[in-house]
């Protein structure tokens, strides 16, 4: 059967396993309990390109010991990527140089930031304002009361409920005290996901970084004394 809703995704793991609600073993709390675990679990097993993404609020220059905290609900912790205001991008710091930057030029207006947990830091001196947009990944969220409810795999790569299904399959079985039929069924879970992340990997594999990101100079090859671009050449196949 199809693997979309919340309701397949029960049905299947009861079929699977020859068990229904109504033998008083499993209930539908329990069931409510693995699906929200499961789908925690998977949601968190890769950084999905299907997680990414976009957030932007009006960015207000402050002043203050909090000034440049952000917070933006619903994002993971030290996700964000790139942040840009006003269509500039900033220059993102490790955690403690920022800080040391925040106290030994406290007025500087250099274009960077931080993270540190799920709040942003960003210097409020900084020469630019305007929009303020993020891009990160964010946590999904899932509705346990909704029938038809979907996960986070099942508008992107439906198999991912495949392993939503092993996952809480694993459960029951640890309800059960089938402890080796319960780490097979994670092992199951973990090679499912596994496929997707290559196929992701797969088509990935095209992405170029621009030219002008080496910087000006060209890299030396040390030993042979001739330079990067020498020798590899578009066509030397």
């Amino acid at each position: 059967m199809a693997l979309r809703t919340r309701d397949d995704i029960f049905t299947e793991v009861l079929v699977r396993n020859n068990r229904s609600t109504s033998d008083a073993f499993i209930t539908e709390t329990m069931l409510k309990d693995w699906y929200t675990q499961a789908n925690h679990w998977g949601a968190a097993y890769k950084k999905w390109p299907f997680t990414e993404g976009r957030i932007e609020t009006t960015f207000a220059a402050g002043v203050g010991a909090d000034s440049d905290e952000y917070n933006f609900e619903g994002y993971k912790a030290d996700s964000f990527r790139i942040i840009l205001i006003g269509g500039k991008r900033l220059r993102k710091l490790n955690f403690a140089d920022y800080k040391i930057f925040r106290e030994e030029s406290p007025t500087d207006d250099e274009r960077v930031w931080s993270d540190f947990g799920r709040v942003v830091y960003i210097n409020p001196n900084i020469d630019v304002s305007g929009t303020l947009v993020a891009y990160g990944q964010y946590q999904p969220t899932i509705d346990i009361t909704d029938e038809n409810g979907v996960t986070v795999f099942s508008d992107f790569d439906q198999e991912g409920n495949e392993a939503i299904v092993e996952k809480m399959s694993s459960y029951l079985k640890r309800r059960e005290n089938l402890q080796q039929e319960a780490e097979l069924h994670d092992t199951r879970a973990s090679a499912k996901l596994e496929e997707i992340w290559k196929r992701v990997l797969d088509e990935q594999y095209a992405y170029q970084t621009h030219p002008d990101r080496g910087g000006m100079w060209e890299r030396v090859d040390v030993i042979e004394g001739v330079f990067r671009e020498d020798i590899f050449r578009r066509d030397q196949f």
